[in-house]
């Protein structure tokens, strides 16, 4: 008998395919005891095209939010929605026809995070859509017409001063600009940061004085736009990271061996003064073999298992970066593919001793001043998602919480929420959810709080 295959894209087909429709749950069955302290919402956003829709790339499906609502000791609700972007209710272009950027018209399916009482949903190449508590849509936000670009999906919020910082880059100048958010949710600052060409920089990191840009080789193609992301790599461009004062001044750029960096796990500045990024890193041959899983062509049978794995094709790496040298010193924590870095973000920007991240079948956490780790592997076939941290209150250690993961069924079969104990990686609970969660992106523990009322009446 020939080997079954799957003619659908990688994308579209188990534990990644999308879901069709809404749906909404009650009383939802709990395997273990969850934490009484877990009061608030975990909500985790990724593509979903509409059923039919044409999908050539992982990363262009309309935005859908999955939610679960914890409350004293109990699973209250899990509802999913689509984000309600006008690309989503009209089929609004990103491009007008007089070749102007509506920053509204997108999917708006990377992240969603909460800041001074509001939610957001985030993808990198618009504005910001608010969401309700409820997973309504209220609509797109441009922060008092102050931002007029995109911003990205991985804003990084200071521990210490609540502002909110990003930034967006675009494929016309500028290609990049800076953006700092106060605590109360006021675009205070924009900046234009120059870099030599157009290229897609998915994330960058902060520490207590500086802001860290990755400046990597993916460039922009306009010629590529018709096959998905109109993204392609380029020797020629180069890799550095570069270390800017926050309060301003020049940005000092550090070359690096040529590699893509997606998401950064944290960063810091040590007692010397030099500043310490670590993420997981992509080489050339990784990327190429994640980057045609997601957006080429079809790919069935073992090719399909092949690309599959290929999804965690990124090594954990630290670069220190030196101001007197002006060199960056690299070196590789772990030879595991892991992607989805999280820690505690009480810490972000701050030294820190512990990161998680997932393979294809595990969570696996890194102390990383001692270089040791832990592995938790929720079962045959089951693929954990990213595991947001939550720490416990009054927690006296770093690990001291709870993971949050959404664990999916590689045959399509199902989904819970996995709640792991942070120590040791041990099962605390675990929520059964009503229907299978594809494969997403990021989420966000959204702590029960009081919401700041919007101006804007919510969509659907």
């Amino acid at each position: 008998m020939s080997e079954q295959t799957d003619p659908r894209p990688l994308w579209l087909s188990g534990h990644m395919a999308p879901v069709p429709d809404e749906i909404d749950a009650a009383d939802l069955p709990v395997d273990g005891t969850l934490p009484s302290e877990l009061s608030g919402r975990y909500f985790r956003n990724g593509p979903n095209p509409l059923p039919g829709e044409p999908s050539v790339h992982w990363f262009s499906g309309h935005g859908m939010v999955h939610g679960v609502r914890l409350r004293d000791g109990r699973a209250e609700w899990y509802r999913n929605r689509w984000v309600r972007t006008t690309s989503f209710t009209e089929g609004a272009p990103m491009l007008r026809p007089d070749l102007t950027v509506d920053r509204a018209a997108v999917p708006a399916n990377t992240h969603v995070v909460p800041h001074n009482g509001k939610i957001y949903a985030l993808v990198e190449v618009g504005f910001p859509y608010e969401l309700t508590p409820d997973l309504a849509t209220v609509g797109p936000c441009d922060f008092g017409g102050r931002l007029t670009g995109a911003m990205t999906a991985h804003p990084k919020e200071d521990p210490r001063t609540g502002e909110l910082l990003f930034f967006g880059y675009g494929f016309t100048p500028p290609h990049l600009t800076y953006h700092r958010l106060s605590a109360d949710g006021e675009l205070v600052e924009s900046r234009e940061i120059e870099v030599p060409g157009a290229t897609m920089m998915h994330d960058f990191a902060i520490t207590e004085n500086h802001v860290v840009w990755l400046d990597l080789p993916l460039v922009f193609d306009l010629s590529l736009a018709s096959h998905g992301m109109p993204y392609r790599w380029d020797d020629g461009y180069g890799a550095r990271l570069g270390v800017m004062p926050r309060e301003g001044g020049a940005v000092r750029w550090y070359d690096v061996d040529p590699c893509y960096v997606f998401h950064v796990g944290n960063a810091y500045e040590d007692e010397t003064g030099r500043v310490v990024v670590e993420g997981p890193r992509y080489g050339r041959d990784g990327f190429d073999r994640i980057w045609s899983a997601i957006g080429g062509p079809a790919v069935t049978g073992r090719d399909l298992a092949r690309a599959g794995s290929a999804i965690g094709g990124a090594r954990l790496h630290r670069w220190t970066l030196d101001p007197e040298s002006g060199k960056a010193v690299e070196e590789a924590l772990d030879d595991r593919g892991v992607e989805f870095p999280t820690h505690d973000e009480s810490r972000t920007g701050l030294p820190h001793r512990y990161l998680y991240t997932v393979t294809d079948d595990s969570i696996v956490k890194y102390d990383v001043r001692t270089g040791a780790t832990a592995t938790h592997a929720p079962g045959p076939g089951l693929h954990p998602g990213e595991a947001v941290f939550v720490p416990a209150e009054g927690a006296r250690a770093e690990d001291e919480g709870w993971l949050l993961s959404i664990v999916s069924d590689g045959a399509a079969r199902g989904s819970e929420l996995v709640v792991l104990d942070a120590s040791d990686l041990s099962r605390t609970a675990s929520v059964r959810l009503p229907r299978r969660v594809p494969a997403g992106f990021h989420g966000n523990w959204i702590p029960d709080a009081p919401a700041v009322p919007s101006t804007i009446g919510p969509i659907g």
